[in-house]
């Protein structure tokens, strides 16, 4: 067997690891059976089972309304930081500072805010979760715009202000555009962090609003159920429809 062939095989292996629990997941979640991992036949009922549960249905709304609100956020201030850093003000040490937030370790990140917050007198709450979810998401945007700046000709923008055009103008009719891929991808890679993040919510939320990582969390303490099996499938559905959606868009971007 050839090199390359040989090469197959951890391939191989690894596409199992990861992906064969997955998979194993998202047929039990169409199990009849009140056991999760026990197939007893073809079934959707834990699917209404979610729609009918209450908890499920606040976390889900928290955390949507936290991910909508911290995406936008996110990718504003993002894109205007990468813009600064890369062609107002360089320096590596700003630079650093400005993406430390996804590098540091969540469980640092959380403890670090949770303190702040106390400082200031922010009581904990969506508003806190939201806070914290624009601080690390306002470092994933940054970095991904600025790799792209690193790709994009600065002459175009000065060859639009020597033409007449002002700093506006030139932002959207020129900088913008040449930056929409890196600003989509980063806007749903804050937006999928923001659904399924866990441990900064957990310290930054208040106890009567919590969001649908919470909700699951306080679930599987007792146990796997096949809800959450339903729940995790349908998570599952939106990370891939959100990838799928993010590769399009970008290619018709960069097509145009």
């Amino acid at each position: 067997m050839s090199r390359v062939g040989w090469l197959r095989v951890p391939l191989t292996v690894t596409y199992v690891f990861l992906y064969l629990p997955i998979a194993v997941l998202v047929v039990m979640s169409f199990n009849a059976s009140k056991t999760p991992f026990t197939w007893t036949g073809f079934s959707t009922q834990w699917y209404g089972e979610l729609a009918s549960n209450a908890l499920i249905r606040e976390g889900f709304i928290n955390t949507m309304i936290v991910a909508v609100s911290a995406t936008v956020l996110a990718t504003a201030l993002g894109t205007l930081l990468a813009i600064g850093i890369a062609r107002y003000f360089r320096s590596a040490i700003v630079e650093a500072y400005s993406l430390a937030p996804a590098i540091i370790p969540d469980l640092a990140l959380a403890i670090g805010l949770l303190a702040l917050f106390s400082l200031v007198g922010v009581t904990l709450s969506l508003f806190s979760v939201l806070l914290s979810h624009v601080v690390f998401g306002m470092a994933f945007v940054a970095a991904v715009v600025i790799a792209r700046l690193g790709q994009t000709d600065a002459s175009l923008e000065e060859a639009s202000r020597d033409l007449g055009a002002g700093a506006v103008t030139t932002f959207f009719r020129i900088t913008l555009p040449s930056l929409a891929p890196a600003i989509i991808a980063g806007a749903l890679l804050v937006f999928t962090l923001s659904l399924d993040e866990f441990v900064i919510a957990f310290f930054t939320d208040g106890p009567t609003t919590p969001t649908l990582p919470i909700v699951i969390y306080s679930m599987v303490r007792f146990g796997v159920t096949p809800e959450i099996n339903a729940l995790a499938a349908l998570l599952l559905l939106v990370s891939f429809t959100i990838v799928l959606s993010a590769q399009r868009i970008t290619r018709l971007t960069d097509s145009v």
